[in-house]
């Protein structure tokens, strides 16, 4: 059976050689049927040379490339949308979703899983910082979701055919993939392992924050628990300056004197305003992902493809 590794990249110019030589040994090793495709958005670096070359010398090697920079997760669902392989796997090129982990995955999925979900114990060479934020993004989502999303795991993930198929159908615009491989089901089983450094180049995310529209895509997207947040503020701050009022009449019934002074209605305004604000912008997050469904864009287009002749 064949099995299909769909690689997102954008400027990894230095980390696609290392890459290739470092997987095709393994995956020769499991199966003589394999392909690999790489999802690119266009690059100003040598990332679509490097490809093409690799793709002469081995013809398992193939390349789709966007019209335009559709972001990581429009990628990966693009390269799943041209994979043909009974099992897919997601992962990045940098070497910190190990290739030395898929035996295990493919061994998993024969058994009869139908996801398998490398899951992250250690985080190594990351800031402290991104790991809190990280850590605290997942309790979010877990806390939030309609659906059980793993945390700490990433898109690096094997998918049987059947989940594939589903999670293409999906039409959302707002791509995050662990939530949709959590919408669709299926049995799944988990790996955890230790995440290693990143081998060449540097991340096209943040270096402390991550990709915080990715985060977003998670609790905005499979959850409408925000809207309900906003709904409980909103009764908690009117009950809030309800209690003060009666607080400050029982004062002035009973004959206490009280300054009345600028700070107080300070405070009050900002903490007010600041709220409406917070639930204006959390109404503006769901509007604004209406709007992209209702549009109906198509989540990539593709410039040329090569290999799938």
């Amino acid at each position: 059976m064949m099995i299909s590794i769909v690689v997102p990249v954008y400027r990894e110019e230095n980390n696609i050689s290392k890459f290739i030589t470092t997987l095709l040994p393994i995956m020769d090793g499991i199966c003589s049927d394999f392909e690999v495709i790489f999802a690119m958005d266009p690059s100003p670096d040598n990332t679509e040379k490097i490809i093409n070359q690799l793709h002469h010398s081995d013809k398992r090697i193939k390349l789709v490339k966007f019209s335009r920079r559709f972001g990581q997760p429009m990628a990966t669902i693009g390269g799943l949308a041209y994979s043909s392989g009974q099992a897919v796997i997601v992962m990045d090129v940098d070497l910190q979703d190990p290739p030395s982990l898929i035996p295990e995955l493919v061994q998993k999925w024969r058994e009869g899983y139908d996801v398998v979900i490398p899951k992250r114990i250690s985080r190594t060479g990351e800031p402290l910082l991104k790991k809190i934020i990280v850590a605290i993004g997942y309790k979010i989502i877990s806390l939030t979701a309609d659906v059980p999303i793993e945390p700490n795991t990433g898109d690096y993930r094997l998918m049987s055919r059947r989940v594939v198929q589903e999670v293409i159908k999906l039409s959302e615009s707002h791509g995050f993939l662990r939530g949709m491989v959590a919408v669709v089901g299926f049995n799944k089983c988990i790996i955890p392992f230790n995440r290693p450094k990143r081998y060449a180049g540097v991340t096209k995310y943040n270096k402390f924050l991550g990709s915080l529209r990715i985060g977003f895509n998670g609790i905005f997207g499979f959850s409408t628990y925000a809207l309900k947040l906003s709904t409980i503020l909103g009764f908690i701050i009117a009950g809030s300056a309800f209690i003060v009022a009666l607080i400050y009449l029982i004062l002035k019934l009973s004959g206490f004197n009280f300054p009345v002074g600028n700070p107080t209605l300070v405070i009050l305004i900002l903490l007010l305003g600041g709220i409406q604000l917070i639930c204006v912008g959390i109404l503006g997050e769901y509007i604004g992902r209406i709007y992209d469904e209702v549009r109906q864009r198509p989540k990539f287009i593709v410039d040329y493809s090569k290999g799938f002749e």
